[in-house]
């Protein structure tokens, strides 16, 4: 056999071989079992993307057309109720506002405990009390399934490029069997420990995330009133003591950082009256442990006065907007 016609064979068997291992790795990804998702809001939608974009079937239900139009137009196949999703997957994500909605969504009519599987795995994503997870472990204990309290950090930066943080509660290993799946959507997924710690772990996050974002709010608008240009001191924050995640990666004044809610009117982002449940969820617990948080006592009062003035559909960096309007009267 010539050299050439050597090198054709091995050309040709190096092509068989690859065109095997693409057509092994496509049946893998068209048998993996489908994944349920229901609220595809500002962080729901983009995290059932990534679903989709690593290869996971997705049955999904938002009260939002738009939002289950714009999930079906990549691939998602669109249930009319939460009962319809729980129906076809044996693994749920649910991504909600606030403990009503969850449930709502959950022990409601056409909810998802009225037609769960046995066995099926939940992972609760909204941010809500930590008894209401614990209630809804329970319920789901008595339907011979899994209920998780897995809330998120991050943004919707961070949701739409795969990059959030999972606060995962419940039994290890159910957290496990979980974390395969929040690998797809974030970058850390952490076990706390039982329901109800995922929980516990995010108000008190975002408890410091709004005291921290009132004070970068308080600094840049003071900085600006003394004549400093806000990209140069928010440069200088970021590489001095005052460094924070409010300051460096998503600055409440306009035109410091791209691609942010303050770069686009606060529009979309993390909603000051959600801000303001999960900080009223944090005085809850601080009454109940009788844990002094005088900061977040006053990070709660500021983000309701917020909502009141008409700032509630807002991102919660508005707060700089708000003080500026402030200085103003």
């Amino acid at each position: 056999m010539s050299g050439f016609s050597k090198m054709k064979q091995v050309i040709f068997l190096t092509m068989k071989t690859s065109k095997r291992k693409f057509s092994c790795s496509s049946q893998t990804l068209a048998g993996e079992s489908p994944v349920g998702f229901v609220g595809l809001g500002n962080m729901g939608g983009h995290m059932a993307r990534n679903l989709l974009k690593k290869g996971y079937p997705v049955v999904a239900f938002d009260v939002s057309e738009e939002s289950l139009s714009s999930l079906k137009s990549d691939g998602a196949k669109i249930a009319d109720s939460p009962a319809k999703v729980a129906a076809e997957v044996t693994r749920l994500i649910s991504m909600l506002p606030a403990s009503k909605e969850v449930k709502d969504v959950y022990t409601g009519k056409n909810g998802i405990f009225s037609s769960v599987k046995k066995g099926t795995l939940l992972v609760d994503c909204s941010t809500i009390d930590p008894s209401v997870s614990i209630e809804m472990a329970a319920h789901a204990e008595k339907l011979q399934s899994v209920f998780l309290d897995a809330p998120v950090s991050g943004g919707v930066n961070a949701a739409r490029d795969a990059g959030l943080t999972f606060m995962v509660g419940g039994p290890e290993s159910s957290f496990i069997q979980a974390k395969v799946i929040l690998d797809n959507m974030g970058k850390n997924v952490i076990h706390c420990g039982a329901v109800g710690t995922g929980q516990a772990a995010k108000i008190c996050n975002n408890m410091l995330l709004a005291i921290s974002m009132i004070g970068t709010s308080e600094a840049m608008n003071l900085g600006i009133r003394l004549g400093l240009d806000p990209k140069l001191l928010a440069k200088i924050l970021n590489i001095s003591s005052g460094r924070c995640w409010s300051s460096e990666v998503y600055n409440p004044v306009p035109g410091v950082v791209e691609g942010i809610p303050s770069s686009n009117n606060y529009k979309g982002g993390f909603g000051s009256s959600l801000m303001t449940k999960d900080l009223s969820l944090a005085q809850n617990a601080a009454i109940s442990t009788k844990s002094p948080t005088p900061l977040g006592s006053l990070a709660f009062q500021i983000y309701s006065l917020m909502c009141n003035h008409g700032y509630g559909s807002k991102d919660f960096s508005s707060t700089f907007k708000f003080l500026q309007e402030q200085n103003k009267q």
